[in-house]
């Protein structure tokens, strides 16, 4: 099984997460300051990045399908976010130094 495998739901680095079949792959995604990761919409559906409660960084327009958004994380910490349009879609970004 490769090492990159994620369906056991734990934390994947790397700087890409896939939207598809109304979820975030990976649901944890970690990565160092600096990183930008980039988001990109594979379902037919548009979806969008917001950070979870208030005053979160994310905050990308309804991705059509095959649009992309990307952030660059500053610094470390926690990053909840989800779907507006479908908010039972939701995943984790884990910034460390």
């Amino acid at each position: 099984m490769p090492a990159s495998h994620s369906s056991t739901g734990a934390p994947v680095t790397g700087n890409s997460v896939a939207i598809k079949n109304f979820a975030f792959a990976p649901a944890t995604l970690k990565v160092r300051v600096g990183t930008t990761v980039t988001w990109t919409n594979q379902d037919t559906d548009a979806h969008t990045v917001t950070s979870a409660g208030t005053g979160g960084p994310l905050h990308s327009a309804a991705l059509a399908t095959h649009a992309t958004y990307s952030y660059t994380f500053t610094k470390p910490g926690t990053y909840t976010y989800l779907c507006t349009i479908h908010p039972f879609m939701t995943a984790t970004v884990e910034v460390t130094r």
